[in-house]
Protein backbone atom coordinates (compact mmCIF):
# COMPACT_ATOMS: atom_id res chain seq x y z
CA UNK A 1 0.00 0.00 0.00
CA UNK A 2 1.44 3.40 -1.24
CA UNK A 3 2.28 5.77 2.05
CA UNK A 4 0.24 8.67 2.24
CA UNK A 5 1.13 12.57 2.95
CA UNK A 6 -0.06 13.97 5.93
CA UNK A 7 -2.54 16.71 5.49
CA UNK A 8 -1.82 18.91 8.66
CA UNK A 9 0.68 20.02 11.45
CA UNK A 10 -0.44 19.24 14.93
CA UNK A 11 2.23 19.24 17.84
CA UNK A 12 2.45 17.84 21.07
CA UNK A 13 0.79 20.26 22.63
CA UNK A 14 -2.38 20.17 20.00
CA UNK A 15 -1.50 23.33 18.25
CA UNK A 16 -1.49 23.22 14.98
CA UNK A 17 0.42 24.77 12.46
CA UNK A 18 0.02 26.92 9.78
CA UNK A 19 2.57 29.52 9.34
CA UNK A 20 6.11 28.91 8.19
CA UNK A 21 9.07 31.48 8.31
CA UNK A 22 11.76 30.41 5.09
CA UNK A 23 14.95 32.07 4.95
CA UNK A 24 16.24 32.38 1.87
CA UNK A 25 19.66 33.90 2.55
CA UNK A 26 21.84 34.83 6.06
CA UNK A 27 23.08 37.91 4.46
CA UNK A 28 22.11 41.63 4.81
CA UNK A 29 23.06 44.80 3.31
CA UNK A 30 22.51 46.72 7.19
CA UNK A 31 24.86 45.08 10.32
CA UNK A 32 21.64 46.28 12.98
CA UNK A 33 23.25 46.23 16.30
CA UNK A 34 20.43 43.70 17.87
CA UNK A 35 21.11 41.50 15.36
CA UNK A 36 24.20 40.72 13.24
CA UNK A 37 28.07 41.82 14.49
CA UNK A 38 29.78 44.83 12.53
CA UNK A 39 31.87 41.56 10.90
CA UNK A 40 30.17 38.79 10.05
CA UNK A 41 31.05 35.34 8.53
CA UNK A 42 28.62 34.17 6.38
CA UNK A 43 27.44 30.80 4.81
CA UNK A 44 29.13 29.36 2.05
CA UNK A 45 27.19 29.17 -1.17
CA UNK A 46 26.98 25.17 -1.03
CA UNK A 47 25.48 25.18 2.45
CA UNK A 48 22.30 27.68 1.39
CA UNK A 49 19.49 25.78 -0.07
CA UNK A 50 18.71 26.74 -3.82
CA UNK A 51 15.68 28.80 -5.00
CA UNK A 52 14.02 25.34 -6.33
CA UNK A 53 15.00 23.17 -2.77
CA UNK A 54 13.32 26.16 -1.01
CA UNK A 55 10.34 26.39 -3.30
CA UNK A 56 10.24 22.41 -3.17
CA UNK A 57 9.77 22.73 0.70
CA UNK A 58 7.40 25.31 0.04
CA UNK A 59 5.04 23.14 -1.80
CA UNK A 60 5.42 20.37 0.79
CA UNK A 61 4.36 22.46 3.75
CA UNK A 62 1.38 23.48 1.79
CA UNK A 63 0.55 20.37 1.47
CA UNK A 64 0.74 19.91 5.29
CA UNK A 65 -1.76 22.51 5.52
CA UNK A 66 0.28 25.56 5.87
CA UNK A 67 -1.24 28.86 4.97
CA UNK A 68 0.71 31.50 5.47
CA UNK A 69 4.55 31.85 4.17
CA UNK A 70 6.69 34.69 5.04
CA UNK A 71 9.88 34.88 2.98
CA UNK A 72 12.81 36.35 5.39
CA UNK A 73 16.56 36.94 5.67
CA UNK A 74 18.72 38.31 6.73
CA UNK A 75 17.65 40.31 3.86
CA UNK A 76 15.34 38.59 1.46
CA UNK A 77 15.61 41.24 -1.72
CA UNK A 78 19.78 40.76 -1.67
CA UNK A 79 19.65 37.08 -2.80
CA UNK A 80 20.32 36.53 -6.25
CA UNK A 81 17.07 35.93 -8.41
CA UNK A 82 14.78 36.12 -5.51
CA UNK A 83 11.97 37.03 -7.63
CA UNK A 84 11.96 33.84 -9.21
CA UNK A 85 10.99 32.40 -6.15
CA UNK A 86 8.45 34.50 -5.45
CA UNK A 87 6.94 33.75 -8.76
CA UNK A 88 7.01 29.89 -7.73
CA UNK A 89 5.71 30.59 -4.12
CA UNK A 90 3.24 32.64 -5.55
CA UNK A 91 1.55 29.49 -7.95
CA UNK A 92 0.83 28.41 -4.39
CA UNK A 93 -1.89 30.88 -4.00
CA UNK A 94 -5.37 30.05 -3.47
CA UNK A 95 -6.00 26.61 -5.32
CA UNK A 96 -3.35 24.99 -4.74
CA UNK A 97 -3.88 26.11 -0.78
CA UNK A 98 -1.84 28.72 -0.09
CA UNK A 99 -3.85 31.87 1.59
CA UNK A 100 -0.87 34.56 2.45
CA UNK A 101 2.56 35.25 0.92
CA UNK A 102 4.66 38.11 3.12
CA UNK A 103 7.88 39.62 2.92
CA UNK A 104 9.97 40.84 6.20
CA UNK A 105 12.61 43.01 4.68
CA UNK A 106 14.77 46.00 5.49
CA UNK A 107 13.00 48.45 2.86
CA UNK A 108 16.58 49.41 1.07
CA UNK A 109 15.97 47.06 -1.70
CA UNK A 110 11.98 48.06 -2.15
CA UNK A 111 12.03 51.10 -4.77
CA UNK A 112 13.43 48.09 -7.20
CA UNK A 113 11.39 45.10 -5.94
CA UNK A 114 7.93 46.18 -4.73
CA UNK A 115 6.33 46.07 -8.10
CA UNK A 116 7.38 42.52 -9.03
CA UNK A 117 6.87 41.25 -5.25
CA UNK A 118 2.99 42.60 -5.70
CA UNK A 119 2.85 40.74 -9.12
CA UNK A 120 3.79 37.26 -8.09
CA UNK A 121 1.38 37.51 -5.39
CA UNK A 122 2.46 39.28 -2.22
CA UNK A 123 -0.15 40.25 0.17
CA UNK A 124 1.67 41.53 3.50
CA UNK A 125 5.11 43.29 3.99
CA UNK A 126 6.81 44.01 7.15
CA UNK A 127 9.29 46.64 7.15
CA UNK A 128 11.71 47.79 9.74
CA UNK A 129 12.10 51.00 10.87
CA UNK A 130 13.48 51.35 14.58
CA UNK A 131 13.72 55.11 14.21
CA UNK A 132 13.11 58.58 12.29
CA UNK A 133 16.56 59.94 12.95
CA UNK A 134 18.72 59.74 10.27
CA UNK A 135 21.83 59.74 12.54
CA UNK A 136 20.63 57.33 14.93
CA UNK A 137 19.21 55.00 11.93
CA UNK A 138 23.05 55.23 10.49
CA UNK A 139 24.21 54.52 14.33
CA UNK A 140 21.42 51.01 14.42
CA UNK A 141 21.94 49.74 11.45
CA UNK A 142 25.80 50.65 11.01
CA UNK A 143 25.13 50.62 7.07
CA UNK A 144 21.62 51.76 6.17
CA UNK A 145 20.64 54.93 5.34
CA UNK A 146 17.36 56.22 6.52
CA UNK A 147 16.20 58.38 3.36
CA UNK A 148 16.37 54.91 1.38
CA UNK A 149 14.34 52.83 3.58
CA UNK A 150 11.32 55.74 3.38
CA UNK A 151 11.55 56.36 -0.19
CA UNK A 152 11.08 52.04 -0.34
CA UNK A 153 7.89 51.95 2.44
CA UNK A 154 6.51 54.74 -0.30
CA UNK A 155 7.31 53.00 -2.92
CA UNK A 156 5.56 49.68 -1.47
CA UNK A 157 2.54 52.11 -0.55
CA UNK A 158 2.31 52.99 -3.98
CA UNK A 159 1.57 49.05 -5.33
CA UNK A 160 -0.99 49.43 -2.61
CA UNK A 161 -0.19 46.23 -0.84
CA UNK A 162 -3.02 45.15 1.09
CA UNK A 163 -1.24 44.98 4.19
CA UNK A 164 2.23 46.58 5.09
CA UNK A 165 2.87 46.88 9.00
CA UNK A 166 6.58 48.49 10.30
CA UNK A 167 8.02 46.98 12.64
CA UNK A 168 10.19 48.53 15.47
CA UNK A 169 12.81 46.78 17.61
CA UNK A 170 12.79 49.27 20.93
CA UNK A 171 15.97 49.36 22.83
CA UNK A 172 16.06 50.69 26.42
CA UNK A 173 18.04 54.07 26.38
CA UNK A 174 18.82 54.13 22.45
CA UNK A 175 15.63 54.63 20.59
CA UNK A 176 12.79 54.70 23.37
CA UNK A 177 11.70 58.12 22.37
CA UNK A 178 11.11 57.25 18.03
CA UNK A 179 8.23 55.33 19.53
CA UNK A 180 5.80 57.95 19.50
CA UNK A 181 7.34 60.24 16.11
CA UNK A 182 7.41 56.18 15.00
CA UNK A 183 3.51 55.60 15.22
CA UNK A 184 2.94 59.60 14.09
CA UNK A 185 4.76 58.54 10.73
CA UNK A 186 2.42 54.77 10.36
CA UNK A 187 -0.81 56.80 11.20
CA UNK A 188 0.12 59.55 8.50
CA UNK A 189 0.66 56.85 5.81
CA UNK A 190 -1.81 54.65 7.01
CA UNK A 191 0.10 51.68 7.94
CA UNK A 192 0.30 49.15 10.94
CA UNK A 193 3.14 49.16 13.37
CA UNK A 194 4.64 46.33 15.96
CA UNK A 195 6.99 47.27 18.86
CA UNK A 196 9.13 44.49 19.64
CA UNK A 197 11.59 43.82 22.56
CA UNK A 198 14.80 42.84 21.77
CA UNK A 199 15.24 39.02 21.63
CA UNK A 200 18.53 37.75 23.67
CA UNK A 201 19.92 35.11 21.14
CA UNK A 202 23.70 35.00 19.29
CA UNK A 203 26.96 36.49 20.35
CA UNK A 204 25.53 39.53 19.81
CA UNK A 205 24.24 39.70 23.13
CA UNK A 206 27.46 38.20 25.01
CA UNK A 207 31.06 39.78 25.31
CA UNK A 208 29.78 42.03 27.82
CA UNK A 209 26.38 43.79 25.71
CA UNK A 210 23.72 43.86 28.14
CA UNK A 211 20.17 43.23 27.15
CA UNK A 212 18.63 46.21 26.50
CA UNK A 213 15.02 45.19 25.65
CA UNK A 214 12.23 47.88 26.68
CA UNK A 215 8.62 45.97 28.41
CA UNK A 216 6.19 46.35 26.06
CA UNK A 217 3.65 48.04 29.03
CA UNK A 218 6.43 50.51 29.87
CA UNK A 219 5.52 51.17 25.72
CA UNK A 220 1.65 50.81 26.20
CA UNK A 221 1.67 53.37 29.11
CA UNK A 222 3.39 56.24 27.04
CA UNK A 223 1.32 55.41 24.04
CA UNK A 224 -1.86 55.64 26.17
CA UNK A 225 -1.00 58.98 27.21
CA UNK A 226 -1.12 60.14 23.79
CA UNK A 227 -3.43 58.82 21.77
CA UNK A 228 -6.83 56.23 22.51
CA UNK A 229 -5.96 53.02 22.23
CA UNK A 230 -8.53 50.03 21.83
CA UNK A 231 -7.43 46.52 22.23
CA UNK A 232 -8.30 43.99 19.70
CA UNK A 233 -7.69 40.73 22.11
CA UNK A 234 -5.42 37.90 21.28
CA UNK A 235 -2.94 37.51 19.00
CA UNK A 236 -4.67 36.54 15.84
CA UNK A 237 -2.94 34.22 13.79
CA UNK A 238 -1.36 35.92 11.57
CA UNK A 239 2.06 36.43 14.29
CA UNK A 240 2.42 37.17 18.07
CA UNK A 241 1.47 40.65 17.78
CA UNK A 242 -1.09 41.57 20.29
CA UNK A 243 -3.35 44.68 18.80
CA UNK A 244 -4.34 47.76 19.25
CA UNK A 245 -6.62 50.20 17.04
CA UNK A 246 -5.56 53.84 17.49
CA UNK A 247 -7.75 56.68 17.92
CA UNK A 248 -10.43 54.92 15.25
CA UNK A 249 -8.15 55.43 12.36
CA UNK A 250 -6.80 52.16 9.94
CA UNK A 251 -4.01 51.94 12.11
CA UNK A 252 -3.18 49.07 14.71
CA UNK A 253 -0.57 49.59 16.87
CA UNK A 254 1.45 45.84 17.43
CA UNK A 255 3.11 45.00 20.83
CA UNK A 256 5.27 41.45 20.47
CA UNK A 257 6.65 40.37 23.82
CA UNK A 258 8.89 37.34 24.29
CA UNK A 259 10.23 38.37 27.73
CA UNK A 260 7.18 40.23 29.39
CA UNK A 261 4.44 38.36 28.12
CA UNK A 262 4.88 34.64 26.57
CA UNK A 263 2.71 34.27 23.66
CA UNK A 264 3.64 30.89 23.19
CA UNK A 265 0.70 28.86 24.09
CA UNK A 266 -0.66 30.25 20.97
CA UNK A 267 2.64 29.66 18.66
CA UNK A 268 1.32 28.53 14.94
CA UNK A 269 4.86 29.03 13.26
CA UNK A 270 7.83 27.09 12.12
CA UNK A 271 11.21 28.33 10.66
CA UNK A 272 13.53 26.62 8.04
CA UNK A 273 16.73 28.34 8.12
CA UNK A 274 19.43 29.79 5.12
CA UNK A 275 21.13 26.46 5.28
CA UNK A 276 17.61 24.82 5.33
CA UNK A 277 17.17 23.87 9.03
CA UNK A 278 13.86 23.46 10.69
CA UNK A 279 13.64 25.73 13.59
CA UNK A 280 10.99 24.44 15.63
CA UNK A 281 11.32 27.54 18.20
CA UNK A 282 13.55 30.56 17.46
CA UNK A 283 14.23 30.43 21.76
CA UNK A 284 15.67 26.21 21.80
CA UNK A 285 17.87 24.58 19.44
CA UNK A 286 15.36 22.03 18.06
CA UNK A 287 16.23 21.40 14.68
CA UNK A 288 15.95 18.68 11.90
CA UNK A 289 18.36 19.77 8.45
CA UNK A 290 15.39 19.58 5.75
CA UNK A 291 18.19 20.59 2.91
CA UNK A 292 20.30 16.83 4.41
CA UNK A 293 16.80 15.22 3.48
CA UNK A 294 16.37 16.95 0.19
CA UNK A 295 20.24 16.17 -1.09
CA UNK A 296 20.20 12.68 -0.05
CA UNK A 297 17.01 11.93 -2.48
CA UNK A 298 14.44 11.93 -0.03
CA UNK A 299 10.67 11.58 -1.63
CA UNK A 300 7.99 15.09 -0.58
CA UNK A 301 6.13 11.54 1.27
CA UNK A 302 9.53 11.59 3.13
CA UNK A 303 10.05 14.97 4.10
CA UNK A 304 6.25 15.06 5.51
CA UNK A 305 7.06 12.65 7.32
CA UNK A 306 10.19 14.39 8.96
CA UNK A 307 8.59 17.34 9.33
CA UNK A 308 5.34 16.12 10.91
CA UNK A 309 8.00 13.75 13.48
CA UNK A 310 10.18 16.54 14.23
CA UNK A 311 6.57 18.26 15.39
CA UNK A 312 6.86 15.97 18.54
CA UNK A 313 10.12 18.19 19.68
CA UNK A 314 8.90 21.24 19.13
CA UNK A 315 9.03 22.46 22.85
CA UNK A 316 6.28 24.13 24.83
CA UNK A 317 7.69 27.50 25.04
CA UNK A 318 11.05 29.25 24.53
CA UNK A 319 13.37 30.22 27.69
CA UNK A 320 15.31 33.59 27.84
CA UNK A 321 18.06 34.48 30.42
CA UNK A 322 18.26 31.61 33.00
CA UNK A 323 21.93 30.40 33.67
CA UNK A 324 20.24 27.15 34.25
CA UNK A 325 18.97 26.86 30.67
CA UNK A 326 20.77 26.06 27.20
CA UNK A 327 21.25 29.56 25.80
CA UNK A 328 21.07 30.20 22.08
CA UNK A 329 23.91 30.91 19.88
CA UNK A 330 22.99 32.36 16.57
CA UNK A 331 22.03 35.47 15.52
CA UNK A 332 18.69 36.58 14.36
CA UNK A 333 20.24 36.81 10.50
CA UNK A 334 20.85 33.20 10.77
CA UNK A 335 17.08 32.46 12.58
CA UNK A 336 15.34 33.75 9.93
CA UNK A 337 14.07 37.11 11.19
Amino acid sequence: MAEKTPTQLIDSFDRRIEYVRLSVTDRCDFRCTYCMAEEMTFLPRSKVLSLEEIARIAGVFVQLGVAKLRVTGGEPLVRRDVTTLFQQLGALLDNKGLKELAVTTNGSQLVRFAPALRAAGVSTLNISLDTLNPDRFRALTRTGTLAQVIAGIDAALEQNFPRIRLNAVVLRGNNEDDVLPLLDFALNRGLDIAFIEEMPLGQVNMAGKPLEFLPSDTILSGVEQHYNLESEGAPDHSGPARYWRVDGSSTRMGLISPHSNNFCGSCNRLRVTAEGQLLLCLGNEHSISLRDLLRDGASDIELSNAIVTALNDKPKQHVFDQPDQPQIMRFMNASGG
